[in-house]
């Protein structure tokens, strides 16, 4: 049984240390140790030991962990066992590299549907995706099960969107849109701020050249 309650920073060094044990796997090594994962994940043996210890008790004492076992553990732990079905909501650049990005695909993310509310851009075909009007954005949430939006929109239309999404039956959703959105009690928003993110580099260097 999986604990209730585990932080989003937890979770995500758990899918951190899935990468490099993947990439440990190609490279034909059968162990590794914490040590070594807390050194490419850029945090401390402790840190590995103590995120790993909410799920069960891995390894042993001298020998580390075993990179095929615990690699398809984590991937239970994060429900990659499944394929999620995926709405891109904004036909914009952004949405396009995100369309053709093959990692989606390889993680069980399957892009079904894009929309956007440009007359120019519906009905256009980004693969074996046509781009369709945001007008049926309900519609298509229950015709493609739509278990996962990503809202790649300018802010003022964010909100009212998320709003309709929530009501289709959408429980999740990532965020690209520089907003907080609201949602009811029951659905997961996640947001990405490139310029947040781009910020805090800009803090680093800035530190770093007058250290």
């Amino acid at each position: 049984m999986l604990p209730r309650k585990i932080a989003d920073s937890t979770v995500r060094r758990l899918a951190i240390y899935l990468r490099f044990l993947e990439e440990f796997e190609d490279q034909g090594r059968d162990t590794v140790s914490s040590e070594a994962l807390a050194h490419r994940a850029g945090t401390t043996s402790a840190q590995v030991r103590k995120d790993l210890s909410f799920f069960g008790s891995f390894g042993k004492r001298g020998l580390g962990y075993d990179v095929h076992a615990l690699g398809i553990r984590l991937r239970e732990i994060l429900g990659l066992g499944r394929r999620y079905r995926v709405l891109i909501v904004g036909a914009g650049r952004l949405a396009g590299a995100l369309v053709q990005y093959a990692g989606f695909s390889a993680r069980g993310f399957e892009v079904v549907a894009v929309v956007d509310r440009d007359p120019d851009k519906i009905g256009t075909a980004w693969g074996e995706i046509v781009i369709e009007g945001v007008a049926q954005l309900e519609e298509i949430v229950v015709r493609e099960q739509v278990e996962i939006a990503i809202l790649v929109t300018p802010a003022d239309p964010a909100q009212g969107l998320v709003d309709r999404l929530v009501q289709a039956g959408v429980t999740a959703v990532l965020n690209f849109a520089p907003v907080q959105l609201h949602v009811p009690e029951g659905v997961d928003v996640k947001n990405v701020n490139l310029a947040v993110e781009l910020e805090t580099l800009s803090y680093a260097l800035a530190h770093r050249v007058h250290a």
